[in-house]
């Protein structure tokens, strides 16, 4: 195994498969693809990756063919000491030298941020995959083959590379997506050990590494220092933060009328995340947002959801907080921010941050926190964690079931229920709770559902009284801050 370097914080998962890819070096032909949404850290692994094998590293940047090919041909020789740089007419002839020469090389080839190059030349992946089958005729031959790693930020390009009747459908090895940090790794990457500090503060960046070196590795002291390292970073004018928001929208590819896209985000924050109510919020029909939300789906910034006990009813969620945080505290008083009224701003919108930032952010931990618990904590691995809505009839209301948890679906038998849950940011948590859980379960057994083993579970950031768990006819649990995060990632050792 390729011994990852110390100054990579985790990412033991996505390193192990690189490495394995990589130790295949010399071998017959192969190729992978390595996609991710920006700041998460691909180019650090993969810089490191080419580092410690002796491959190559081509970063692309936004250039025509030209000059693309012929920063190509630098790296090239760089990479294989040539004494000058070969000059390429076509991407046609710098892929048939690449694989004349680049199978040499002790370690992977990688190309790092491919749509560039592909939208600038859209045959690529057809010249690629066209030596790729010649490369693997070679291997009857006894030659070695090139080991080529694209790698790419536009979550919709990269996924279109592999998908359907793509060029290159069929010829991978090997296919990863980096994502953020799961929240109790973020948590210990920016060194928070206090649970409440760690929710609040995962709230603004998220899991995104690169956040932490945009803020010059300025981590909140405590409780009572989060408010000032808000106004300190994401709203200080001067902060590479206090834009970025703005920035992951502006470099998706497909993203044309931004201010359309802006608003749909918006909608969506502000809790109008049904189709029908992003539209009304925004002016259209919902036939008129489908594109939009198509679009950001595929740039990995907004999530659809079903709910678990309506079928055909879905909600949407913004995938980045950052973005959350921008479109509830920022972009309303942008202008005042700028002017640097950063304090006057947080005053103002710090009970919005509470109630539309922080308290669904805690409700999204709880459901991750759910997907990955032990076995034990439900009596066995969840087969669906989400959320859903309970309809009774009888008190003409619904029951809003923050952490659902089903069992596996087993074909003919009725769909056991193995948790419902409710997560409550700001609240002490009793009775009261339980008996809105228990009026669901009893809703969901008279509709056919298996209930009978069911964990009513209460989730809160500020405690529980004696009644949250003193019923002896149910199963009941209470999960604390800590509870929360005692649990691993779930990639953790893989």
């Amino acid at each position: 195994m390729i011994e990852k370097p110390a100054h990579v914080f985790d990412r033991d998962f996505e390193w192990g498969h690189l490495a394995r890819f990589a130790a295949r070096a010399g071998g017959p032909a192969q190729l992978g693809v390595v996609s991710g949404r920006r700041r998460q850290g691909k180019t650090f692994l993969l810089e490191a990756l080419a580092r410690q094998t002796g491959g190559l590293y081509f970063g692309a940047t936004e250039a025509t063919e030209t000059e693309s090919r012929a920063l190509f041909g630098e790296a090239l020789a760089e990479a294989t000491r040539l004494p000058a740089p070969p000059r390429f007419a076509t991407w046609d002839e710098a892929v048939r030298y690449l694989f004349s020469v680049g199978a040499a090389l002790p370690g992977p080839v990688v190309i790092d941020e491919f749509p560039y190059l592909s939208a600038a030349s859209p045959a690529l992946p057809s010249i690629l995959q066209r030596e790729l089958d010649r490369a693997a005729s070679a291997v009857q031959r006894g030659e070695p083959g090139l080991s080529l790693l694209l790698c790419g930020s536009a979550l919709s390009v990269m996924g279109r590379l592999l998908a359907g009747s793509a060029p290159l459908r069929g010829r991978a090895n090997l296919e990863i997506v980096v994502r953020p940090f799961e929240y109790p790794l973020a948590a210990r990457f920016w060194g928070i050990t206090d649970p409440r500090l760690a929710v609040a503060q995962h709230a603004v960046v998220g899991g995104t590494p690169a956040y932490r070196r945009f803020v010059n590795d300025d981590v909140p002291a405590g409780p009572g220092d989060f408010d000032d390292w808000v106004l300190r970073t994401v709203l200080n004018p001067g902060s590479p933060l206090f834009r970025e928001a703005r920035y992951l929208l502006d470099e998706e590819a497909g993203v044309r009328d931004t201010a359309m896209y802006h608003s749909v985000l918006a909608a969506v924050a502000s809790g109008s995340n049904t189709r029908g109510g992003i539209a009304s919020y925004v002016g259209r029909k919902a036939t008129d947002i489908s594109h939009h939300l198509g679009v950001l789906e595929d740039c990995g910034l907004l999530r659809r959801e079903e709910d678990l006990f309506r079928q055909g009813r879905a909600v949407y969620r913004i995938a980045e907080p950052l973005i959350v945080f921008y479109q509830v505290v920022m972009r309303p008083r942008w202008g005042f921010l700028e002017s640097g009224r950063a304090a006057a701003v947080w005053r103002d919108a710090r009970p919005r941050f509470s109630a539309q930032v922080l308290g669904p952010h805690f409700e999204q931990l709880c459901r991750d926190h759910a997907a990955f618990a032990p076995s034990d904590l439900f009596g066995e691995l969840p087969g669906e964690v989400g959320a859903g809505v309970v309809a009774d009839p009888e008190r003409r209301t619904q029951i809003q079931i923050d952490v659902a948890v089903l069992a596996p679906q087993v074909p003919g038998e009725p769909r056991r229920v193995l948790s419902l849950g409710e997560a409550k940011w700001g609240d002490v948590m009793g009775s009261r709770h339980v008996d809105r859980l228990r009026r669901a379960r009893d809703l969901l057994a008279a509709r056919g559902y298996d209930t009978r083993d069911t964990t009513l579970t209460c989730y809160s950031g500020s405690g529980f009284d004696p009644s949250a768990t003193a019923s002896t006819a149910d199963r009941t649990a209470a999960i604390t801050l800590d509870q929360l995060y005692e649990v691993p990632s779930p990639l953790q050792g893989a």
